[in-house]
């Protein structure tokens, strides 16, 4: 892969976004490594090496995501890939639910990979060539309990990433989804351990995922050999939800 490959993978300070990132760089993309957590992005970039930087911003923040793409633009050059994986889980019943809570699910899911992508889109039709990858759940396609927000934002983004298809796949862009179930990771496990004990018996793998498998969709999609996938929901989900 040529070294103008370069991806932009935001949530990426831990979980499943950390294993993107390192297994993009292993793929040859130089990588930008995003996270809220300046820390935490730093980490990463630097268990990474010379083909990654990191940035800290928050990806519902307009300003904030304009910054990331000019910072990904000085350090490699031009913004071929983005993997919108920023995450955020809390756990409530419906009846409890303050509107707070339902409004900061959707800023970090839904307008955040609305805002990033955006910020990139224009750039890849002007070259007629991207690659953008909305991380997705199988709770968007089923909904969960006491994740009536979870669900209703990573369903906007599985309806949002077939419209943007759509719309720009004729001239050259590619945009997918990944939906993973229950995966090995800090959000999940921050989730209460009889959610995770009753989850884990309804799978038909009978196991959770760990964010490595996650990541071989991912890369499967930012690859030459996933020419063909346009609109697409990808499930590594342990047979949860079978399409």
């Amino acid at each position: 892969m040529s070294d103008a490959q370069t991806v932009i993978v935001t949530g990426a300070g831990s979980g499943i976004g950390r294993e993107i990132a390192v297994r993009l760089a292993r793929d040859g993309f130089n990588v930008m490594v995003n996270d809220y957590r300046a820390e935490a992005a730093a980490a990463v970039a630097a268990e990474i090496g010379p083909r990654a930087a990191a940035c800290a911003g928050d990806v519902s923040d307009e300003a904030d995501v304009a910054a990331l793409v000019a910072r990904t633009g000085a350090a490699f050059g031009t913004v071929t890939h983005l993997v919108n994986n920023a995450g955020h889980v809390h756990q409530s019943r419906f009846t409890d639910l303050a509107p707070a809570d339902f409004d900061r699910m959707i800023a970090v899911h839904l307008r955040g990979t609305f805002l990033c992508s955006k910020a990139v889109i224009g750039g890849m039709l002007a070259r007629k060539a991207g690659v953008i990858v909305n991380m997705a759940s199988q709770l968007g396609q089923i909904g969960g309990v006491e994740l009536a927000h979870y669900s209703a934002a990573k369903a906007g983004i599985i309806g949002m990433t077939k419209a943007l298809a759509r719309e720009v796949s004729a001239s050259g862009v590619r945009v997918n989804a990944v939906a993973p179930g229950p995966i090995n990771t800090p959000l999940v496990r921050g989730l209460s351990e009889d959610w995770r004990r009753a989850k884990a018996a309804e799978l038909p793998l009978g196991r959770f995922g760990e964010p490595a498998e996650v990541a071989a969709a991912v890369a499967f999609l930012c690859s030459p050999a996933g020419s063909l996938f346009v609109g697409q929901t990808l499930g590594p989900n342990s047979g949860d939800v079978m399409l």
